[in-house]
């Protein structure tokens, strides 16, 4: 039984860069350690699934896709995000 990940993106800065982000995604964990490639250096592995990730409008469709497929997962809600309340006359003390 694969282990997944589901998670909610914390988003961007820009509004215009939220558009892309939306969404939950599920994310295949893999146990596998990576190792390095002897030619290039980069890191790697033999497990494909750890490349995968897929993109669902709500949870609730990842966690119906995860019982469907026999996946054992765990949620992840992003944290909230904290503002920061500054005057334009701020960023020049």
């Amino acid at each position: 039984m694969a282990l997944v990940r589901i998670y909610r993106h914390q988003g961007l800065g820009s509004p215009l860069l939220q558009k892309e982000r939306f969404g939950w995604t599920l994310e295949f964990l893999s146990d596998a350690p990576q190792r390095a490639d002897a030619l290039t250096g980069w890191a790697g592995g033999a497990d494909t699934q750890a490349q995968v990730r897929l993109i669902f409008p709500t949870s609730a469709e990842a966690v119906a896709y995860c019982s469907r497929e026999g996946l054992s997962y765990t949620l992840q809600d992003a944290p909230r995000r904290r503002l920061l309340l500054q005057s334009y006359a701020d960023n020049f003390r």
